[in-house]
């Protein structure tokens, strides 16, 4: 730093003479001649496109003025030609065109890269069936209870309806841990954890707790990347006569009773 030196006291530094032979004019101060370094280059390509681009628009000014006086005349004129200068207005169609440019990008940089189009992410929102599902149908009862595996078919469970394709999971194979749950719908153990006495679709009776269970399983087959959902399910009606199902563990269900009716006092309470 040449001026802490002069700033002590000292000596100034010699002013700086610029000896350069390739000098070009100033494109902003008149008579002034300035060194055609590439330093330099930026700032004189910006003012020289701006000369450009106010010549540009003086023409088409111009070329307006004509025009509006052929109006006032009542002359029939043509079109006038946009402003070459004005600069363009972002629509939706060049918005939408910009979107779909850069996934196409990153979609092939993916593939160079890592071999794959989505970068190895899976999800089964990049796949066609989620938004196109043509293979669903209603299943009975009965057709459900087909789907199990067995025969080469693939396994299909429902929950509180809706049928989906787990034949890619391993736990839902044969003698797999939630192999019971195939080719039924067990909406209530989901929400009970009573896998062997709640295979049933029958909700009746179920604690806010246990219902916000069955909802977290329900979005977790919607949002699984390897499950597929099928089909509905159309169960027959449930007789409200019929008893509700009793839970696998009495003391579970009875805490879990006591808390909700504490919780339900509290509010009334607060109401």
């Amino acid at each position: 730093m040449s001026w802490i030196p002069e700033l002590a006291g000292g000596e100034a530094p010699p002013k700086y003479v610029d000896t350069s032979s390739d000098k070009v004019p100033d494109p902003v101060i008149p008579n002034r001649m300035v060194s055609n370094k590439s330093a330099n280059q930026p700032f004189l390509a910006y003012k020289e496109y701006r000369a450009k681009q106010d010549t540009l628009h003086a023409a088409w000014l111009e070329k307006k003025k004509a025009r509006d006086e052929k109006i006032a005349k009542g002359e029939k004129v043509e079109p006038l030609e946009p402003d070459p200068t004005a600069p363009e207005e972002v629509t939706l169609k060049g918005l939408f065109k910009f979107i779909v440019i850069s996934l196409i990008c990153i979609a092939l940089a993916g593939k160079f890269f890592a071999g794959s189009y989505t970068w190895d992410y899976q999800s089964k929102w990049l796949r066609l069936k989620t938004y196109w599902p043509t293979n669903q149908r209603l299943f009975s009862e009965r057709a459900l209870a087909d789907f199990n595996g067995e025969n080469g078919k693939p396994l299909y469970l429902a929950i509180d309806g809706d049928v989906y394709d787990v034949s890619k999971g391993k736990a839902y194979q044969p003698g797999g841990s939630y192999h019971h749950f195939v080719g039924i719908d067990a909406a209530r153990a989901f929400g009970t954890g009573c896998f062997q006495t709640h295979r049933t679709h029958d909700t009746r009776g179920m604690s806010e707790s246990e219902l916000r269970g069955l909802t977290h399983w329900k979005q977790f087959y919607v949002e699984h990347k390897d499950y597929v959902k099928v089909g509905r399910v159309n169960h027959p009606p449930i007789d409200p006569a019929s008893p509700i199902p009793e839970h696998c563990d009495p003391k579970k269900a009875k805490a879990a009773k006591e808390a909700e009716e504490k919780l339900s006092k509290t509010d009334h309470q607060e109401l």
